[in-house]
């Protein structure tokens, strides 16, 4: 089985932000976008689930985004929302920055929720005894603009203000909590309109292609609601003010037949201590002495379902970036399992809620790995 990797002749999420730092005249930051010089105020807006592939096919239905339609951008793996966010917030891959995904397994804290900031799959908030600035130490693209003497702002829900998340890879800005898509119109222009840079973040239609599947009838009424959104931002961009859309991740519809319920097959789960990640990323931590007998066993199983590697075959592939840190290193499975085409890898008694979803994401498929970079100039 060809194993997937990183394509070289995409740029990543992780450079949009330093390379419009640099354009705006940030030192200590590096313009490998090639973007203009002398910008007079930026906006990051990421929407979440807004892969470049869905965005082509339903074009139709976000003629402004469709517009401004460039170059393609790779996420990554995993092709999940911690980690986006996190290669936004500190310009660094997964290898780095240390959110390998939606969950993962801390030394000495157990498995996590990187979403929640609680135990996985259910417990209390974390954030007094894993500390998420110690979690995540490296200084964030928007602590490192604030000592440059840039202006930031985060602009997202109101409900994430001083998250764990947040804390660990958003940190640096000042935190400006919205509701809905009206005051985070108007946040994003007000920044604008004073030269400042900020980073915006919209969740809802990554939650209706969970729910209802990417291109639904629902999914798409919220790309049109997205799209009238940009338009209105586009149309008040003040001279030298620059708007760059992007995403963390595409999204894929499973199939119920490519389906494997880990908590129903007993051969998943024996010599294993535990499972994190999502349906289609997911990280196995073994038992000593456990791991060719395990690897076999999810090999056999999933068979052209997945890509299963050791931990070292993916870190070696490039999965997690050409670096990997010693602190980052354990928490990546001891085994990775990556599905492939509409495949999931499920677990319906642990996480029922996630398991019921039509939409997924966290693979290396084309249609999951890569974003549109949609920039308007004014």
């Amino acid at each position: 089985m060809e194993l997937p990797t990183p394509n070289p002749a995409l740029s990543h999420l992780a450079d949009v932000v330093p390379s419009i730092l640099s354009a705006m005249g940030a030192g200590g930051f590096e313009n490998s976008l090639g973007l203009v010089d002398d910008l007079g105020g930026a906006c990051v807006l990421l929407i979440d689930g807004l892969g470049a592939e869905l965005l082509d096919r339903y074009a139709a239905d976000a003629p402004t985004m469709a517009s401004l339609r460039g170059r393609t951008l790779t996420v990554g793996f995993p092709s999940t929302t911690a980690a986006g966010l996190a290669a936004v917030g500190t310009g660094r891959r997964s290898g780095e920055h240390g959110f390998v995904g939606y969950s993962f397994r801390v030394p000495d804290a157990g498995v996590i929720n990187a979403l929640r900031w609680r135990p996985h799959p259910w417990g209390q908030d974390l954030r007094g005894t894993v500390i998420p600035e110690q979690m995540q130490p490296l200084p964030t693209t928007f602590e490192r603009a604030t000592s440059a003497g840039v202006t930031v702002s985060v602009i997202s829900g109101a409900e994430f203000t001083g998250s764990g998340l947040t804390r660990a890879v958003l940190r640096g800005g000042r935190y400006v909590g919205v509701h809905a898509l009206g005051d985070l119109a108007a946040a994003v222009q007000t920044t604008l309109s004073d030269g400042g840079f900020c980073y915006g973040y919209h969740a809802e239609l990554d939650m209706l292609g969970h729910l209802y599947g990417p291109g639904s009838t629902q999914w798409r009424m919220q790309l049109r609601q997205i799209d009238t959104l940009i338009e209105s931002v586009v149309e008040a961009l003040p001279p030298g003010g620059l708007l760059a859309v992007v995403a963390d991740h595409g999204m894929v519809e499973v199939s119920p037949g490519r389906t494997v319920d880990v908590d129903a097959t007993p051969a998943l789960l024996d010599g294993v201590e535990a499972v994190a990640g999502e349906a289609r990323a997911r990280h196995i931590y073994i038992e000593d002495g456990s791991q060719g007998d395990v690897l076999d066993a999810w090999r056999t199983v999933l068979g052209e379902r997945a890509w299963v590697l050791s931990r070292e075959q993916a870190i070696e592939a490039g999965w997690f970036g050409p670096q990997v840190s010693d602190e980052v290193r354990p928490r990546i499975g001891d085994i990775v399992a990556a599905a492939r085409d509409t495949a999931a890898i499920v677990r319906r008694t642990t996480e029922p809620l996630e398991s019921s979803l039509i939409g997924h994401h966290g693979s290396l498929t084309f249609a999951e790995q890569t974003v549109p970079l949609l920039l308007a100039l004014g």
